[in-house]
This record gives structure tokens, C-alpha cells and sequence, in this order.
């Protein structure tokens, strides 16, 4: 469970990126966070994974504090971020291993994740080559693994979608679904509605800096008005503030 309470983020004493934003994501839900560039998206989401610290407010993941209990946080969080260019130099094994060491993950259980997850992105036979070899969704895919090498109960994942292969799409799509099956907690941003639409149980709409709506798509219908899509609600959601 990831629990958010109240927490702001300024920039520059002047720029309100985050404004008193409350979100409880449950296990077994996933949730879609959308947003204009620029909304507040990727700061929450930096916040809830440690990398910035709430000026105001707490977060925390599976009752450990982001802040006051940092490790026990980060423990249980697969994060991936909207940069996948990182670590170019290290071959796909050493990056995948450099991250497991990290996390304490068994030589017995990485071999068999990365098998698994080469496999299923189609990596085996480049996981040997560097990664500044690689093409840009091939180095998404890359992240995607190191993520996942240690099996986390939270995933935060900002915008994972983008630069993957159709294909690739998909594996993380069911990936994600399978995942909230167990029990565990997906959330994650995209600017992609279709994707939001078809695998959310709920959304999070985020507007300068404010969660303007949380909660199913059943009841954004109910609230705004049967549309023909996502797209169609976001636009009204976000002029009607």
C-alpha cells in the first residue's frame, strides 16, 4: 500500500509543483497518474520514491516512511523512472547485477528473473553487448528488469510505456496486471489515456499540482458525463478548474 498525506513541494520558495496531495493506492489496485507536462507528475512521483524530500506532509510505503525509514522503504519499491539512459558503459548483465547486488537478491533468484524477463523481452542474446549499444526502448527494457530483479510488492513506474515496441507494451502490460493479481501495488504516470482506460482500476488526475479526481472510471463517468473516451473526460475534468 502506498499512503500520501497532505504533501507539497516548492520549488525556488515561488513554484508550487505539489499541492497538499492526499492518495491512498490499496494493494492489488492499479493507478494510472495523468496530467498535463508540467502538473506536478513527476515530482510526486521523485517524492514517493525518495529521490525528493516533501517540504510538507509524509508518504509512506507499506508503513515504512519515505523519509524516516528510507531503506525499508526503497526495499519494497520497483521504480522506473522517464530516463533510461543510465549506466551506458555496464553491459545488460552488469547493470541487472549491479541493481540485484543492491537489493541482496540471490545469485539462484537473478539467474532466473533475468532468464525469465530476457526472455520475455527478446534481451538474451543482447545482454552481453553495452548498454550504450543499445536503442532507446531497448534500454527502457533494460529498466524495466533491473526494477523488477528483486520482485517488489510496490511498483512506481514514471511513464514506462514510452519508446517500448508494441510488443514489449504488452509483456509490461500483463507484467503490471499480473502483478496487482498477487496482491501488490502498481502506480504509475502516462500520457497515454487508451493505456490509463483499459488497464486502471482507478485514476489519479493531477492539475497544477492539485489531485483534481481520484477514483474509478466508473464514477468519472457518473460525474462528468458518459464520453467516448478518456481523452474526451480528461479535457472536461481539467477545464471545468
Amino acid at each position: 500500500m502506498i499512503r500520501i498525506h497532505d504533501v507539497s513541494k516548492v520549488y525556488n520558495n515561488t513554484i508550487k509543483a505539489v499541492s497538499n496531495v492526499s492518495l491512498d493506492i490499496n494493494p492489488g489496485e492499479i493507478v494510472g497518474f495523468i496530467g498535463l507536462n508540467g502538473a506536478g507528475k513527476t515530482t510526486l512521483l521523485k517524492m514517493m520514491t525518495g529521490v525528493l524530500k516533501p517540504d510538507k506532509g509524509y508518504i509512506t510505503i507499506e508503513d515504512y516512511d519515505i523519509v524516516k525509514d528510507p531503506i525499508e522503504a526503497k526495499s519494497i519499491i520497483g521504480y522506473i523512472s522517464d530516463n533510461p539512459d543510465m549506466f551506458l558503459r555496464l553491459t545488460g548483465y552488469e547493470y541487472i547485477n549491479f541493481i540485484a547486488d543492491i537489493y541482496n537478491v540471490s545469485v539462484s533468484d537473478r539467474k532466473k528473473r533475468i532468464k525469465y524477463f530476457g526472455e520475455q523481452f527478446g534481451l538474451l542474446n543482447l545482454l552481453n553487448k553495452p548498454m550504450q549499444s543499445y536503442s532507446h526502448g531497448t534500454r527502457q527494457k533494460m529498466m524495466v528488469i533491473a526494477a523488477l530483479i528483486h520482485n517488489p510488492k510496490v511498483w512506481i513506474l514514471d511513464e514506462p510505456l514510452i519508446g517500448l515496441d508494441p510488443k514489449s507494451a504488452i509483456v509490461l502490460k500483463n507484467m503490471m496486471i499480473e502483478h496487482a493479481k498477487e496482491g501488490n501495488t502498481v502506480f504509475f504516470s502516462t500520457h497515454v489515456l487508451e493505456v490509463a482506460e483499459k488497464l486502471c482500476d482507478k485514476v489519479a488526475i493531477i492539475h497544477k499540482g492539485k489531485i483534481i479526481f481520484y477514483d474509478t472510471l466508473d464514477e468519472l463517468n457518473n460525474r462528468y458525463g458518459k464520453k467516448e473516451d478518456l481523452e474526451q473526460l480528461f479535457m472536461e475534468v481539467i477545464q471545468d478548474e
